[in-house]
């Protein structure tokens, strides 16, 4: 699909949609649950809708659905099928590897698109040592898991990213009958895994950490529910894109955000500030009004994904941003560096790559330009915030990419007075 943005002011009040990192662990949560799991805010993304097909296919059943509230309900796991897929979820295939080898049974995890060129670091070693035997192309999907994994005390090696150790916590605070311990070394994208530990200890299996080098996981000290009942925050993530688009270009109040989130993108606030934005908060939203911005220097280490948007922000800017973390950049949807720098030069935006930074000088109004997204749900948002500050307009390819993760982007922006024509290829 090719989306065509016309530049102008965007104003209005949006409900932002449910967090889909959040969304997948409460359906491992629900998976893992002997009995009844109530989901309220649940999201319909891409993402949310393979990680619901995969608790279904390792045993989970829907049990009713009304308007955006689910009902599960599980015995464990107990696979109905011998092949899972993740879809294009980076998430749901490192979160539900661990999960499917407590099976006794052989399981294939697959995907497809994108997916199938990320790779899958650090699993066979962890793997090996707790006696779950993987085979499959060398660190990429599809993978074969033949459990079931043990229970053990053990180290991992975590600055490959955070989810396959919320996998294996998932997975271990399910099989686990005495205390154990996890040392993670290095580890990368602490938010995410406070987004985990929230959802055990919510599901009744409290972890406890050391400064999230040590993580200690005691089943003599759970106390689950007969039901759980668990709701899922609004996306800051996706709040990030509308945030930013206020920022540079109009008012946005944003709803349904929770400002004492662990999420990692939370920290679009404090950048927004920073760079001068005008910032207020009352309740569950969030506005944002568009101010003269200065320059900032921001460290995105541990919150990649608002990678693409600072960018534009930075762009919108008078003077040089930095915005540290360049290494969290790869192995996305995208080569997200690479796309990030082709956006920005297509958008007249001087930059350079300075050692693990992003340097961009910002120029004000940005050029209209054709942006391809490359199947980068991150990328495409971003080039659509960007088209909002243009001189012309910005047409951006491949930009159905949005459903990975927030379906209703362009309507959206279009209820706020934006300009959108959409086209099939």
């Amino acid at each position: 699909m090719r989306t065509t943005i016309q530049p102008g002011a965007i104003n209005g009040t949006i409900k932002v949609p449910s967090s889909k990192s959040i969304t997948q662990r409460v359906l491992a949560a629900a998976l893992l649950h002997h009995g009844k799991t109530v989901i309220h805010n649940a999201g319909i993304s891409d993402d949310e809708n393979a990680a619901l097909k995969l608790i279904l296919q390792l045993g989970a059943e829907i049990i009713s659905v009304s308007g955006d509230t689910i009902t599960i309900e599980s015995n464990g796991i107990n696979p109905t099928a011998t092949e899972i897929s993740c879809g294009e979820s980076g998430l749901a295939a490192r979160l539900f590897t661990p999960i499917a080898s407590l099976a006794s049974t052989p399981i294939t995890i697959t995907g497809n698109g994108t997916l199938m060129r990320r790779p899958m670091e650090g699993f066979k070693h962890v793997f090996k040592t707790l006696g779950v035997n993987l085979s499959g192309e060398d660190g990429f999907l599809p993978v074969t898991v033949h459990g079931p994994l043990e229970s053990l005390s053990f180290r991992v090696d975590a600055s490959f990213g955070s989810q396959l150790l919320s996998g294996l916590l998932f997975a271990l605070c399910y099989s686990a009958k005495e205390k154990i311990t996890i040392e993670a070394y290095d580890l990368k994208s602490k938010p995410y895994i406070a987004l985990t530990i929230d959802v055990l200890r919510k599901s009744g299996k409290p972890v406890s950490h050391d400064n999230y080098k040590t993580f200690t996981i005691d089943p003599a000290l759970f106390d689950i529910p007969p039901v759980l009942d668990l709701t899922v925050e609004g996306d800051w993530s996706s709040a990030a894109g509308l945030l930013v688009a206020a920022a540079i270009s109009g008012s946005v109040t944003v709803n349904n955000l929770q400002t004492d989130s662990a999420q990692a993108d939370k920290a679009i606030l404090g950048i927004l500030k920073d760079a001068g934005a005008s910032v207020s908060i009352s309740g569950d939203s969030v506005t944002v009004q568009k101010a003269r911005l200065k320059t900032f220097e921001t460290d995105a280490t541990h919150c990649p994904d608002l990678f693409p948007v600072l960018a534009i922000l930075a762009a919108s800017c008078q003077g040089e941003s930095y915005i540290y973390g360049v290494h969290r950049l790869f192995h996305k949807e995208s080569n997200r560096a690479e796309s990030i720098a082709e956006m920005l030069q297509n958008f007249n935006v001087p930059f350079s790559i300075e050692d693990d930074a992003f340097c961009v000088t910002g120029v004000g109004s940005l050029q209209g330009t054709v942006i391809d997204s490359y199947h980068d749900h991150r990328i495409a948002i971003a080039a659509a915030v960007g088209a909002l500050n243009a001189n012309g307009q910005v047409d951006i390819l491949n930009s159905e990419a949005i459903k990975k993760s927030y379906t209703s982007f362009f309507d959206d922006l279009s209820s706020c007075g934006i300009n959108i024509s959409n086209y099939t290829h």
